[in-house]
C-alpha cells in the first residue's frame, strides 16, 4: 500500500467531507463506512469521481461495493489496483 496513495485518500476525504483535519489520524484499518457519519452515499459519488480526476483512474459502477468503502485500507488498496490496471 502506498503511503503516497493513502496520504492523498486522507487529504481528500477530509477536504470533500468537511472534516477539518480528523481524516490526518486515519490508518488503514480506520473504519470509513458507518464509522464517518458525513460518509454517505452522496458523498460516496463525490469521492469516485474525485479519485477518478485526481489519480487519472477509471472507476464503473460495478466495481464499487460496501467493501471498497470498509476502511481506508481498502480504499486504498482499491485506488492502488486501479493504478496498476493504468
Amino acid at each position: 500500500m502506498s503511503s503516497s496513495t493513502i496520504d492523498q485518500i486522507k487529504n481528500l476525504l477530509d477536504s470533500l467531507l468537511g472534516l477539518n483535519g480528523r481524516a490526518a489520524s486515519f490508518d488503514e484499518s480506520t473504519a470509513l463506512l458507518g464509522n464517518v457519519p458525513e460518509l454517505d452515499s452522496m458523498a460516496v459519488v463525490t469521492i469516485i469521481t474525485s479519485l477518478e480526476e485526481q489519480f487519472g483512474i477509471m472507476v464503473d459502477d460495478d466495481e464499487i461495493s460496501a467493501e471498497t468503502f470498509e476502511t481506508l485500507g481498502s480504499l486504498t488498496e482499491f485506488v492502488d489496483r486501479k493504478l496498476a490496471e493504468a
